[in-house]
């Protein structure tokens, strides 16, 4: 298999690389943190460089790109550590919109491809425990349309969104389906609060709040989308990961003790093979993740568990041994090592944590332990 990427991938990385570096340093991100983490101007500048559209398809007026674009982009932005909720507005509400009613989806759609709308989804409520089948919120048939209700959390940047993904029960019962839903910010009331990487969220609030029907019967769309947003994050996780272990290194080579550099003692240069180890881990089973995302839904849900508890474990052993070495400063709101930490953690718990995809991986192997499939 030619895992080489193409001449337009590497220049789409490249574009990405060059406007982290160019217009993303440091010291804008921490700004951007201590003032609550709004970054709608962010995402401003991320649609001039052509990337709102990337998982859009052309149709609409975006570039049709694929899952290996996508996780070059979000290399990327993870390396450069953008608090921008990229992933979860140009990929991951695409991709709950795709297969929905045209004449719903289409005009949103287009929006969102020229970055003149931000749609989010809003798809987390209290007690779920990450699974997409637990949804409490209902929604009941009116006048032209539906009306929801119920609370979702953690809704990225959910104060700054123009509109909602939302999936509710279609029926007060447990047993009815799942389906899919746009409501409009201001359909809807948001209670929005900093995320302890610097970013912001919001919860949100539908009381008989009027929705348009995207697609009913929609808890297959729902898995996919949110293995889309699983590869994302695994993608994010590793170009954070690069970037903290290259700056452990480069930190090590000047911080001196005994009068020599941390980086000549033998037991520290061990640490950091280990720490290669399991960010080349991490990398492989993100590449693995995106390539599956083409495969039928029973072999791509288990391959993107598989690559969550691996991403899981390596970014939880990158990060505390790259705080570890940097000593008392890695912890400082001043580091850049604590804040690539902060976002770490919270990525082992985007679409589910470690254990819960732990649990994913074991039942999907129940009839053959994973040996012969």
């Amino acid at each position: 298999m030619d895992f080489d990427f193409t001449d337009d991938q590497s220049a789409l990385r490249d574009a990405v690389s060059r406007w982290v570096e160019k217009d993303f340093a440091f010291e804008r991100r921490h700004s951007i943190a201590k003032r609550g983490g709004a970054t709608r101007d962010v995402l401003r500048e991320l649609v001039d460089l052509g990337l709102a559209g990337l998982a859009i398809d052309a149709s609409h007026g975006g570039l049709g790109q694929g899952p290996i674009e996508a996780m070059v982009v979000m290399e990327e932005l993870g390396r450069g550590l953008v608090n921008a909720p990229y992933a979860a507005a140009c990929l991951v509400a695409p991709a709950l919109l795709a297969a929905g009613d045209a004449a719903v989806t289409a005009p949103w759609l287009a929006r969102m491809a020229d970055g003149s709308a931000l749609v989010v989804p809003a798809l987390q409520e209290q007690g779920a425990r990450y699974r997409l089948d637990a949804v409490a919120t209902t929604a009941a048939p009116q006048a032209g349309g539906w009306a929801l209700t119920g609370t979702k959390h953690l809704a990225p940047a959910g104060d700054e969104a123009d509109a909602f993904v939302v999936p509710a029960r279609m029926g007060p019962h447990a047993v009815a389906p799942i389906g899919l839903f746009v409501v409009e910010r201001d359909r809807v009331q948001v209670r929005a609060y900093p995320t302890a990487d610097g970013a912001r969220a919001a919860s949100v609030t539908l009381a008989a709040s009027p929705a348009q029907l995207v697609q009913p019967d929609a808890l297959a769309t729902l898995e996919r989308a949110a293995d889309v947003g699983i590869a994302a994050a695994c993608a994010e996780g590793v170009g954070a990961m690069d970037r903290l272990v290259a700056m452990t290194v480069e930190y090590m080579n000047t911080r001196k003790q005994f009068g020599v550099t941390i980086a000549s003692f033998q037991a520290l240069r061990h640490r950091i093979a280990d720490i290669k180890m399991q960010l080349e881990l991490a990398r492989s089973m993100s590449y693995y993740a995106s390539l599956k995302l083409g495969e039928p839904e029973p072999q791509r849900r288990r391959a993107l568990s598989q690559a969550k508890v691996q991403l899981g474990q390596s970014m939880r052993f990158v990060g505390q041994q790259c705080i570890q070495l940097h000593g008392g400063i890695g912890v400082t709101d001043e580091c850049a090592a604590s804040h690539y930490f902060k976002r770490l953690t919270m990525l082992e718990f985007a679409f589910g944590d470690t254990l819960h995809h732990l649990g994913q991986v074991s039942e999907r192997m129940a009839d053959t332990a994973g040996v012969f499939s």
